[in-house]
């Protein structure tokens, strides 16, 4: 294991602790360019939210500045209160049942081959608003057939009913992110529960075989890395196709500290032993996030490749 300049531990449980240096590795790129001009534009006009601005999102200006995006429906108030996340959280309003119909105008008006959709836990519904997942995929494949939908779903409190509402809607990836080891769930994510994850991925496999499922790691909370590898062979047994470990950073002072910074061998490391556990894909590196080069990992994937575009790839 390399010597880490970095390595300083701090108490993932205290607010007051000086943050650390970030590591000369990780750099933001800065929104800027007529493309994201252009996709800043789409959204205002549409009133729809993503990800990307209200989580602050490191990737903001790659992403839009490529002409993609990750849409954030249900609102942009959550029912919970996780330590990393910077969405506003309370009570929200009633749902919107035309933003459905407007994000999917949004994914045509863009043209992507590849759409994110992901929401804010709605935890004061029954259903968690899987309705709304189930109208935008069955829109957006009769607005723009041969998209590929990827469902970033929250947990439904493990519910399976809610579940099936998104399965049977057929997308081509079930997302769902762990966030943290079992040990810091209570701290990191104090409303959300291991046992509804392990639920939430490993019924969606049950329910269609043929979609892939996906999950996602932040590194840098105070876990140990066996602690991660841990819950890597847990999401394997799980179903879990494809995989994103990125480093966390603290949006604000009012967020969870950093306790460290993860080398790039590190993540090299943590890439290598999930493709040797038998992960069909694994993204890792300090700025890789749920929906990340997402659109690449689709096409790789043979299966769904096929599935949507024939065996010829064109």
């Amino acid at each position: 294991m390399p010597v880490i300049p970095t390595r300083e531990r701090v108490d993932p449980q205290k607010t007051d602790t000086a943050p650390l240096r970030r590591p000369e590795w990780i750099k933001v790129r800065a929104p800027a360019g007529e493309t994201y001009q252009q996709v800043q534009t789409l959204m205002r006009s549409k009133a729809l939210h993503t990800v990307c601005e209200e989580a602050m999102c490191p990737n903001l200006g790659e992403c839009w500045g490529s002409g993609t995006a990750t849409f954030l429906m249900l609102g942009d108030i959550c029912t919970r209160t996780c330590k990393f996340c910077d969405i506003k959280h309370g009570k929200p309003g009633l749902l919107d049942w035309g933003e459905a119909e407007r994000v999917a105008q949004a994914v045509k008006a863009m043209d992507l081959k590849h759409a994110v959709i992901t929401s804010v836990n709605r935890d004061d519904r029954r259903d968690g608003g899987a309705p709304v997942f189930a109208m935008v995929i069955r829109r957006i494949r009769q607005l723009l057939p041969g998209c590929s939908i990827e469902a970033l779903i929250p947990d439904f409190k493990g519910s399976l009913e809610a579940l099936k509402i998104v399965m049977d809607a057929r997308p081509e990836i079930l997302n769902h992110n762990v966030e943290t080891v079992p040990r810091l769930f209570k701290n990191v994510q104090p409303q959300d529960n291991y046992a509804w994850a392990a639920a939430t991925l490993s019924n969606a496999k049950k329910l269609d075989p043929e979609a892939l499922t996906k999950s996602g790691i932040m590194l840098g909370l105070g876990e140990e890395i066996e602690e991660v590898k841990a819950v890597m062979r847990d999401q394997r047994s799980w179903g879990v196709d494809i995989l994103t470990l990125g480093q966390y950073l603290q949006p604000s002072k009012k967020h969870l500290p950093i306790a460290r910074y993860y080398s790039l061998e590190e993540f090299k490391e943590l890439r290598e032993y999930g493709r040797g556990i038998g992960f069909k894909w694994v993204e890792a590196a300090p700025l890789v996030r749920s929906s990340y080069h997402a659109a690449e990992q689709v096409r790789a994937l043979s299966v769904v490749h096929r599935k949507l575009y024939g065996e010829s790839g064109s």
